[in-house]
């Protein structure tokens, strides 16, 4: 079955760009299996030389302070002072990761000094059953680490040897301290584990500074609140040696508790030292007081004068009311003074004020009837009008009178306020009169009712601190002592190979993804046969090895020849459509778009692929800018040709034509000498005579033409052609070129057009690899479809 051109609906386009785009990666499969295969051998490596770490968990309870114990002035929040209350949650989560409380971990387990067991590959940190204990003296003047290792290896039960890196190896006594420039150490036996086994016992030793360590303890060890109700702590460390991370958390909550007893002790100390004194104070005053109550009511002999006193006071009371009475009148007075003073005559004055005057709502009342009779007048007349002349003489001597009146009450009030006032004297002074010796009692009375009061709290707040001192319980229980995990928390074996597999088909995919995204060249038909418009492809040429043939030979069966083939049988389909009633010959014009292409590769073994069949061919180089037949016609020809028959006007076609030495059926008209003006020579009538000759004495007429984007060439004689092969070249011609063409056939200046791809790769031939036109070659081997060209 014939490769022939065909238009595919837009659903199976979609479809072969989905299968395209799939395989366009499965092509290099290869690379997926080695990315893998790399991939996983890295994370097998990783694991194997990898130091796991555990995860070691304990769990405290934090006790209710306000319920059991004693805190800072606790034995008084019944007085209020909720300043002073116990520490929150929150405090005590920062409390177990204080540096201060670390520090103490750190001094208690030694944690400065580390040992290893050095190995082949990676060397191994040990905790338990050592031979030997390093300890650090303190030394404030030498506060420093040594710059490397130091290796210590016990010879016996009494001495060991120490080798400090980049020094000579020492011998030395257990127990004898050895001074440094950076400090001083003792260095003691584990004679339970020298006895066992007294060879191999050399550890490699490293001293950390303190902060340092102090400082990555914090960091790694978290508190956080089990529940969000509860006063659970949980306790977190991972490290690659869990028991040491399980001692250290233990050691951290002995030391929390330990802390958290000295503080309670110390408070409950200050706080019965300060009870005992205050009660010291309290006693004395109360004392005080309470006789000097006696001594008082002997002396002043006070009786019970609350009944005259109430008297008074219910006199008092009626008074201010009056008083009160009286105030407001002249307050009204003064704003309706205010109000007179300050308005406008035409304003109407308000009414119902409550001022208490014979008559003088009757003059208000009247006053405003004459405001508004006036106002009425003017809204039909003016001011001359006589009529409102005489209303505003009767407005003024009314407000004349009102003025006076409002004055007249002002002063009454005043009278009456002035006699209050005297009157209110009197009583003041009658309720002053009341013994002052009996607020003299009352004030005894009061201080004697405090000191009491304080006296006994104090003496119930003391029996409390001295029972808190004698019983002193741990700040947190421990829920859970700290254990270690079953298994590593890190690395994650499942984890680690899961993105060893993803990465190992991650990074070919991106490596081809970001080549495909940025590949700007036309690799394939199958790009063509999508953005190509209606123009079909009449055939594809392979990529050519070094060693391989330039042209078709004789009884040629290479993928070459094949392909030419293929497009032989192309054309005829093609040309079927395009029959003229004449039995000329068909002029076939093969062009590109830029130099480079292949069209003179294409042209030249066309015409021989068409020969071969008996067809009788000439080749015709038109290319007369740049002329190339001649690298594919290895015997020597007569260079003149095309520009000399378009030159000289008496010469003909036939003083041009060679017979091919090569290739029987087969004739030559070469392009000839350059001229210096190519398109002018194109644009004369005898450039028409020569394809109507050629094509009356040939089958078929191959024309090698200039590429149609460069020069105008092309453009001038393409309408002699019968139809036009237009060469693109795979892996060389740009995307964007592939406009051109379609551009000038729809236009019409290139006539019957079909594309050739050339130099396809075998991974692109056809419509892939699978179904290439390979038959009768050798098979790639698994290298060559590795790492084979695209």
């Amino acid at each position: 079955m014939q490769d022939q051109p065909q238009s595919h609906p837009h659903s199976e386009d979609q479809e072969l760009t989905l299968r395209e785009q799939l395989e366009a990666y499965l092509r290099y499969w290869p690379w997926f299996i080695i990315g893998v295969l790399l991939a996983l051998t890295g994370a097998y490596l990783y694991l194997r030389y990898t130091v796991p770490s555990y995860k070691v968990t304990a769990t405290i309870l934090i006790k209710d302070e306000k319920s059991n114990a004693l805190t800072e002035l606790s034995a008084f929040q019944d007085m209020g002072l909720a300043g002073l209350s116990s520490s929150d949650f929150d405090n005590e989560l920062e409390i177990l990761k204080s540096k201060s409380l670390t520090e103490k971990v750190v001094d208690e387990l030694n944690l400065q000094v580390r040992y290893y067991k050095e190995g082949n590959v990676r060397d191994a940190e040990v905790y338990d059953n050592l031979s030997f204990e390093v300890k650090l003296l303190p030394t404030p003047e030498k506060s420093g680490t040594p710059s490397g290792y130091l290796y210590i290896n016990p010879l016996s039960t009494t001495t060991f040897s120490l080798k400090i890196e980049g020094q000579n190896k020492e011998t030395h006594k257990f127990g004898e301290p050895l001074s440094f420039d950076w400090g001083t150490l003792v260095v003691t036996p584990n004679l339970s584990v020298l006895n066992k086994n007294s060879e191999n016992n050399e550890l490699r030793v490293s001293i950390s500074n303190k902060d340092a360590v102090v400082g990555s303890l914090r960091n790694g060890i978290t508190a956080t609140q089990v529940s969000k109700n509860s006063t659970v702590i949980g306790l977190e460390l991972v490290s690659p040696v869990p028991e040491k991370a399980k001692a250290i958390l233990d050691e951290l909550i002995q030391q929390y508790n330990e802390d958290a007893i000295n503080d309670k002790n110390m408070i409950s100390r200050n706080t019965a030292n300060f009870i005992q004194s205050r009660l010291e104070i309290i006693t004395s005053e109360l004392d005080s007081v309470e006789t000097g109550k006696v001594e008082f009511k002997q002396e002043n002999r006070l009786t019970d004068i609350a009944a005259e006193g109430q008297l008074f006071l219910e006199n008092a009371s009626e008074f201010n009311k009056k008083q009160l009475e009286v105030e407001t009148q002249i307050a009204l007075v003064n704003t309706m003074q205010e109000y007179i003073d300050n308005g406008s005559p035409d304003d109407l004055l308000p009414a119902n004020l409550g001022v208490d005057k014979e008559g003088f709502a009757g003059e208000i009342e009247q006053y405003n009837q004459l405001i508004l009779q006036r106002n009425k007048l003017l809204q039909s007349s003016t001011l001359k009008n006589p009529l409102v002349v005489g209303l505003e003489d009767q407005i003024a001597g009314l407000r004349a009178n009102i003025k006076q009146s409002l004055s007249n009450v002002k002063s009454g009030l005043q009278i009456q306020r002035n006699r209050l006032n005297q009157q209110g004297a009197r009583i003041g002074g009658e309720i002053s009169a009341i013994p002052a010796k009996e607020k003299q009692f009352r004030s005894i009375s009061r201080q004697q009712e405090i000191k009491e009061a304080l006296y006994l709290y104090l003496l119930q707040k003391r029996e409390e601190t001295a029972i808190s001192l004698a019983v002193t319980t741990p700040k947190a229980k421990i829920v859970d002592s700290a254990y270690s995990s079953s298994g590593p928390v890190s690395p994650k074996r499942q984890i680690i190979l899961l993105a060893a597999l993803i990465l190992g088909l991650l990074i070919p995919f991106l490596v081809i993804y970001i080549q495909l995204l940025l590949d700007n060249k036309i690799r394939n038909r199958a790009y063509i046969e999508r953005n190509g418009g209606d123009i079909p492809i009449v055939g594809e040429v392979p990529e050519l090895g070094k060693k391989d043939e330039e042209l078709v030979q004789v009884n040629d069966y290479s993928i070459l020849a094949e392909s030419f083939r293929i497009l032989r049988t192309n054309l005829q389909y093609l040309m079927l459509d395009k029959q003229e009633e004449t039995e000329r010959g068909k002029v076939i014009f093969v062009t590109s778009t830029v130099k480079g292409e292949g069209k003179t590769f294409v042209s030249s073994n066309l015409a021989i692929t068409l020969a071969n069949s008996g067809a009788k061919v000439v080749l015709v180089g038109a290319d007369i800018r740049n002329p190339q037949l001649q690298r594919y016609i290895h015997h020597e020809y007569i260079n003149n040709g095309v520009v000399e028959y378009l030159v000289y006007k008496d010469s003909t076609v036939d003083d041009y034509l060679q017979a091919s030495k090569i290739q029987d059926n087969l004739w030559l008209m070469m392009s000839g000498t350059i001229p210096p003006n190519p398109a002018e020579l194109w644009m004369q009538k005898r450039a028409g005579d020569l394809f109507e000759n050629l094509a009356n004495q040939f089958d078929y007429v191959v024309v090698d033409t200039a590429p149609s984007m460069l020069v105008t060439d092309t453009l001038l004689i393409n309408k002699y052609a019968d139809i036009t092969l237009y060469t693109l070249r795979a892996g060389y011609t740009e995307k964007k070129l592939l406009d051109f063409p379609i551009e000038q056939e729809k236009t019409k200046k290139l006539k019957h057009v079909a594309f050739v791809l050339n130099n396809v790769s075998m991974a692109n031939f056809g419509y892939g690899n699978k179904y290439g036109y390979t038959y009768g070659q050798k098979k790639q081997t698994f290298w060559q479809k590795a790492f084979g060209k695209r």
